[in-house]
């Protein structure tokens, strides 16, 4: 087969069946608005409420505003797919769809990391809460996220630009994905997943482990409190992010724990919509349906905005 350096790629999204399509279209569109609601609630009412500017809901905003980016970068594009049938995307928008979901999959990471550190500080070291995480302090957390995150996308993005690849081929996913991308490159990939696997490796496993030591920390500072009543009120605060870690985790890990050229499964694309589309959707229902002050923030500002009409 030709080879090109720009060519036309077709998504074969998730199913092919004109009649499936459209269920499927219906269930993710419904999806993808009650995500892009819930995460602008939450943004709505942490940025209202002056009782959520505390460190802990800015992290809580940013991951809603990652999540909100998130699912807008994969989801339009696989609803027309399901809706239209015709899953044709060009080389470059490819590129430019691989590089946004890259740095928002990362930042959902690093987030979740940052609010694992986080909850470590204020339940292990209560008293010097307020001058660990300072303004400054969580401003250059999120800050150096987003820098890191954009660095290594623009590098991934860029060595994927200068590879060739077979023209008018069909990838069996629903977005552009490193790994479905790799199989249809007919030059050396080898930099490219070796990079991949060493960046990944020290990014997403290590974020994992600082999510891992920092919950030990915090269950054996739990487990020295002597009430019953402290513990339950120590790890209220932990439920809403342990769900969410759980959550992401467990499906990102059975997409990409294997090297990034070898073959598509169809368990790995169920396990993409899940990250990619319903944790996104689910994280701010998890953090204000368990969180009072969440909804007390929301229920004022519904109040408010009934008693101005």
């Amino acid at each position: 087969m030709n080879c090109s350096q720009a060519p036309g790629f077709i998504l074969l999204g998730l199913s092919r069946d004109p009649e499936k399509s459209h269920l499927l279209f219906s269930i993710f569109l419904a999806l993808y608005l009650l995500g892009i609601l819930g995460n602008l609630l939450l943004l709505l009412a942490i940025c209202a409420d002056v009782h959520l500017h505390t460190p802990m809901y800015f992290f809580l905003s940013q991951l809603s505003l990652v999540d909100l980016c998130f699912i807008t970068t994969t989801a339009p594009k696989m609803l027309e797919s399901l809706w239209t049938g015709d899953g044709s995307i060009s080389f470059s928008g490819c590129l430019i769809q691989f590089y946004f979901f890259a740095v928002f999959a990362d930042m959902d990471n690093l987030l979740l990391a940052v609010m694992a550190i986080d909850r470590y500080a204020a339940i292990c070291h209560p008293l010097l809460y307020p001058l660990l995480m300072t303004p400054c302090r969580c401003g250059v957390l999120v800050s150096g996220s987003w820098g890191v995150t954009n660095c290594l996308s623009l590098t991934h993005t860029l060595l994927l630009s200068q590879l060739y690849f077979h023209t008018n081929q069909e990838i069996p996913h629903f977005f552009c994905d490193f790994g479905p991308l790799l199989l249809l490159s007919c030059s050396d990939t080898h930099l490219n997943e070796i990079l991949m696997i060493v960046l990944v490796g020290i990014l997403g496993i290590g974020s994992f482990l600082c999510i891992v030591s920092s919950y030990g920390c915090i269950f054996y500072a739990v487990a020295r409190v002597p009430s019953a009543q402290g513990k339950r009120k120590a790890l209220s605060t932990c439920s809403s992010h342990l769900s969410v870690v759980l959550l992401f985790y467990s499906t990102v890990f059975v997409a990409y724990l294997k090297p990034p050229s070898s073959s598509h499964s169809s368990g790995e694309v169920v396990a993409a919509v899940m990250y990619t589309l319903v944790t996104p959707t689910l994280n701010p229902f998890i953090y204000s349906l368990r969180n009072r002050d969440v909804k007390s923030s929301l229920r004022r500002i519904l109040n408010m905005e009934m008693s101005h009409k």
